[in-house]
């Protein structure tokens, strides 16, 4: 099963496209800078470019590895793990013809989408807060970022990936 680049490509815009919106001061930005510390001095003195470049690479990681994490199929080919002889490819030709679409939807996506972000995205961020001395708040609306970007990087990963 071979990924498909352009939907991955693509599906790593979502974390920015989110950002903007979550992280407006009308709705989490005020309190996000609050919490992080951030002033707007200092915003507006980053390197934007460095910023949004270092965004969607990071965001180009996490879309490469959710297939694995949102399509149920890609299990299959990881079970053969490279044996191509004609028996088990006659096997992984009639599972896949079987059960190929099964739980191929956006809706399925964004369900393992969010699991992942909250069961990988909030221990990170989480505990890495704690340590430094980050709030509650802080937790959450960073956490939360990432739990609906992963939840529709999902869904569009499962449904056209």
């Amino acid at each position: 099963m071979q990924p498909n680049l352009l939907i991955i490509f693509l599906a790593s815009l979502v974390p920015m496209l989110i950002g903007f919106i979550w992280y407006n001061p009308k709705v989490f930005g005020n309190i996000w800078m609050k919490e992080s510390g951030m002033t707007m001095e200092k915003a507006k003195s980053m390197n934007m470019a460095k910023m949004m470049g270092l965004t969607y690479l990071f965001s180009l990681m996490i879309a490469f590895m959710l297939p694995t994490l949102v399509i149920h199929q890609a299990g299959m080919y990881s079970m053969i793990m490279g044996d191509t002889t004609p028996e088990t490819k006659s096997w992984l030709d009639a599972a896949v013809a079987k059960y190929g679409t099964n739980f191929r939807t956006f809706k399925h996506g964004m369900l393992h989408g969010f699991l992942s972000g909250l069961f990988i995205g909030l221990p990170l961020i989480g505990t890495s807060a704690v340590y430094e001395g980050r709030s509650g708040k802080y937790i959450w609306i960073a956490s939360g970022f990432w739990m609906i970007s992963m939840m529709i990087m999902g869904g569009i990963i499962c449904q056209w990936g």
